[in-house]
């Protein structure tokens, strides 16, 4: 059986909690989508970024969607009719700085560009970009619940988290989950691999709110398109087994070192490619009392577009 328990949750005023309900529960380990989706494409690379933790080399394409998130992060702090193109593309500057701040090693992406050129040519397309998003939408008729909330629960002793772009919420209850991707639209044999973070959004808000996700959305701003999908109780259900069955074999890797490569079309953008034996590299040796990195530390200010 199931259990689930909301980090955030509370006895009831005057209640007189059971000495085992007062103790806070039991947390084997801690699951985000993004770290789930690399077990299941890649063992290997889980293992590289989990237990390894070997650094990771800024991209352009990566930051840039760092930036655009940061911009439409703020933009929603704006009274709605201030929220226009010109004032989102005007914030172009601060969130630069604020990307910076938060991951200094982006800076090394322009240390060659003497003139600037490349990187004016870098902000005019994540200006683009923002454009595109007010083709798909309006925000000055929105007010969003939330904006990069961490959301959270426990599922047989496993953390599930991670930090979902925007919640829209309707008087009735009705709820909008809403991620914001800079790269293109996956073709259709690529899109359940897409939905994949969302439905892991969607099993959390369900177990935390007791209300299944009216619609998950994902807005492509590279080519002005959306992929939306409505969720059912039994699917997300189907999906926790998934999740669990996911973490289970994570523990089994754990217990033998045994992280196997697989190797894809996705190779050739893995910062780890050289130490792969799947192309003749050699990992690292496992490290000796091995642990894995908890997901509040595998949120980074870069974001994957």
């Amino acid at each position: 059986m199931t259990h689930v328990t909301d980090p955030e949750a509370a006895p009831p005023p005057g209640a007189e909690p059971e000495l085992e309900s007062a103790l806070p529960p039991a947390v084997l380990g801690s699951l985000s989508p993004s770290r789930a989706a690399d077990f299941k494409s890649c063992p290997l690379l889980y293992r590289f970024r989990c237990v390894d933790r070997l650094p990771q080399t800024p991209s352009l394409a990566a930051t840039r969607g760092t930036l655009v998130h940061a911009v439409l992060e703020s933009l929603f702090e704006l009274p709605a009719l201030d929220r226009t193109l010109e004032a989102a593309r005007d914030m172009l500057p601060s969130a630069w700085q604020r990307v910076r701040d938060e991951a200094p090693e982006v800076e090394q992406l322009f240390a060659e560009d003497v003139d600037g050129s490349e990187f004016a040519e870098w902000m005019a397309s994540a200006a683009g970009l923002i454009g595109n998003y007010f083709r798909l939408e309006d925000p000055s008729r929105l007010e969003p619940e939330s904006r990069e909330q961490l959301i959270e629960v426990i599922v047989d002793g496993l953390r599930l988290r991670g930090y979902v772009d925007r919640l829209d919420v309707t008087p009735g209850g009705d709820i909008r989950v809403v991620d914001y991707k800079t790269g293109s639209t996956p073709r259709e044999a690529f899109e359940a691999k897409a939905l994949f973070q969302m439905k892991f959004y969607a099993l959390v808000l369900w177990r935390t709110r007791g209300v299944v996700p009216r619609q998950l959305r994902l807005m492509y701003l590279s080519d002005t398109d959306t992929l939306s999908y409505t969720p059912e109780a039994e699917e997300l259900a189907r999906f926790e087994r998934t999740v669990l069955a996911i973490w289970a074999a994570i523990q089994r890797a754990m217990e033998t070192g045994d992280f196997r490569p697989s190797p894809s079309r996705l190779c050739d953008w893995c910062d780890h490619k050289a130490l792969c034996p799947a192309f003749g590299g050699t990992p690292p040796p496992f490290p000796q009392n091995a642990t894995l990195t908890d997901p509040r530390d595998d949120l980074p200010a870069v974001r994957n577009p």
